[in-house]
């Protein structure tokens, strides 16, 4: 037995799709086994592994067997909070099993308390995370060196985003040439941005998508304001046929660092309340971040009769996206890093 170890707790703070192309990355270089939910990723040399739960009460002689479980590899990654007690197994057992080096890599904001973690971070050689927040996190709350903190952003795939979009590319809808798109995405209060339609220049249409969405209810409120003829539904169309079709997106609550992602590849300016996403856009896009949800509906009008500034901010975004976030440096990235310590 050798390679690389891939332990893979349930749940999206294991970051999933990041954890699969780093896989897909490495294959060839490093044999690779994969355990626990690990995502389903195939290429030369990997390989399942059948390893005890990573749920679980603390005793010592479960975290031993997990740390057993360990022994052979020549590097460890961990994926995801939920995989605490293999990262603690690991700093308390590695001298009796002669266990390799160990990566722990950490979803969006870190959960969990950070007693546990200071503790199972003992001997970790390296914590991987994925944006300033989380880093201040470790670096602070967990008590964590510098020198054992890494930040690697998240990556998404650039393809989607390079073609011109089709008018056509969404089911049931299509386009015209003189309109302007205005996309509210799932999870946001669209309502008063629809209020705010008749504030905005008549091309402007609102496009809503996702799930859950009460049609009913925002299509009395578009026909209260006599604005039923500017919004459109997108359904369960997925953010990459969407965003691309898009002249701006704006939401009430911060959109997920994923979805920022996407829309800063579609060249999109985005209006939002500040949040986490001033550590996702581009400097450029501060001033369409608001303090209050209650003036996204403002800064849309404001931006909206303003092309030249949206064509800067969706530039600078796209800019951004290409040098710091694009997947394959994402998956180069800890590739340096695992050679780093496969070297040791």
């Amino acid at each position: 037995m050798a390679g690389i170890l891939h332990w893979v707790a349930p749940g999206a703070d294991a970051m999933p799709e990041r954890c699969a192309a780093v896989i897909a990355g490495m294959s060839g270089e490093s044999t690779q086994a994969l355990a626990g939910d690990a995502p389903p990723t195939s290429g030369r040399g990997i390989a399942r592994a059948d390893l005890p739960p990573l749920a679980g009460r603390r005793w010592p002689a479960r975290l031993k067997r997990l740390a057993a479980a360990m022994a052979g590899y020549d590097l460890l990654c961990t994926w995801g909070s939920g995989a605490l007690d293999a990262v603690l197994a690991h700093t308390l057992f590695a001298d009796v099993y002669g266990l390799a080096p160990l990566v722990h890599h950490e979803g969006e904001g870190g959960q969990g308390g950070a007693l546990a973690r200071r503790i199972a971070f003992g001997r970790t050689a390296a914590i991987v995370v994925p944006d300033a927040g989380t880093e201040r996190l470790a670096l602070e709350r967990w008590q964590q060196p510098r020198s054992r903190v890494r930040r690697i952003a998240d990556g998404i795939d650039l393809a989607p985003f390079v073609r011109v979009a089709k008018r056509d590319a969404l089911p049931g809808l299509v386009k015209r040439r003189d309109e302007l798109w205005l996309g509210v995405p799932p999870g946001s209060d669209s309502a008063p941005l629809i209020v705010a339609l008749p504030r905005l220049p008549d091309e402007w249409q609102v496009v809503l998508w996702g799930d859950g969405l009460d049609r009913a209810a925002l299509l009395a409120t578009a026909e209260a304001n006599e604005q039923d003829h500017r919004l459109l539904f997108a359904g369960t169309a997925a953010a990459e046929r969407v965003l691309p079709l898009l002249d701006l997106l704006a939401a009430t609550v911060t959109p997920t660092s994923g979805l920022l992602l996407q829309a800063m590849a579609a060249r999109l300016p985005v209006v939002a309340p500040r949040g986490a996403a001033a550590e996702v856009l581009a400097s450029a896009n501060g001033p369409l971040l608001v303090e209050d949800k209650a003036t996204v509906a403002d800064r849309v009008v404001t931006v909206a009769g303003d092309p030249a500034s949206r064509t800067m901010i969706g530039t600078a975004n796209r800019k951004l996206v290409e040098s710091e976030h694009a997947l394959a440096t994402t998956v180069e990235r800890h590739r340096a890093l695992y050679r780093g310590l496969l070297r040791r």
